[in-house]
């Protein structure tokens, strides 16, 4: 299957630019508790996005966290997509569920970006605050692999974005699905990378001072 699509020119790699931001998709309580209808075990997938963290806040570098969460009663504002997974239902705004997960200690500086569907770009400011900051690269880590992943990583290419997939740090409720959803995505549309080499990249922008100023630090 790999020989077959690198015959046809497919994988090839993007690489890093030049102003990161990190991704963290939905490791919120709904999907990070084995327990939850919608969730999982990914405990090792948390320690490594925590390794990422550490490293990014310590240049100072945008983060943005994900969650998902329902106003409507009826799930209206989750359209189709409630009929297709009852799960669905567990994502109430204003519930425990829709938090992010507490291991990964978000700062109130750090931003959530609120979704109704898989990707965070659709119908969210999220390309906005991302343009302002002269982002170029994102640093994606979370759940689930094939689905907001995914998403997130199609839309970032779309949008012009060089989107890497930490594979440590992303997962799925399935192995399967993640397997399949990485070797996918980077045939087509990301880089899936290793924590060592996300680290080495942020390592190689401290140490060549090549970080561009924000836009939101200009003139401060």
């Amino acid at each position: 299957m790999e020989i077959f699509f690198k015959e046809r020119g497919f994988g090839h790699l993007i690489g890093f630019g030049k102003r990161p931001a990190m991704i963290i998709i939905d490791f919120i309580n709904a999907f990070t508790d084995p327990s939850s209808p919608l969730g999982s075990e990914l405990q090792n997938e948390l320690k490594a996005t925590v390794r990422l963290l550490t490293i990014f806040r310590k240049m100072k570098c945008p983060i943005y966290f994900t969650s998902v969460a329902y106003e409507d009663t009826n799930f209206k504002d989750a359209g189709l997509w409630a009929l297709k997974q009852e799960g669905i239902k567990v994502l109430k705004s204003g519930s425990n569920e829709v938090l992010i997960d507490s291991r990964l200690n978000r700062r109130r500086s750090e931003a959530i970006i609120m979704k109704k569907f898989a990707s965070a770009f659709f119908g969210t400011d999220l390309n906005s605050r991302l343009v302002f900051e002269n982002i170029d690269t994102l640093v994606i880590t979370g759940c689930t692999t094939s689905g907001c992943v995914r998403a997130t990583a199609v839309d970032g290419l779309q949008n012009g974005y060089r989107c890497m997939i930490v594979k440590e740090a992303v997962g799925d409720r399935a192995i399967s699905a993640h397997n399949q959803s990485l070797f996918d995505l980077n045939a087509k549309y990301a880089d899936v990378i290793s924590v060592k080499e996300a680290i080495q990249y942020m390592e190689s922008l401290k140490t060549q001072n090549s970080l561009i100023p924000s836009r939101g630090n200009k003139g401060r």
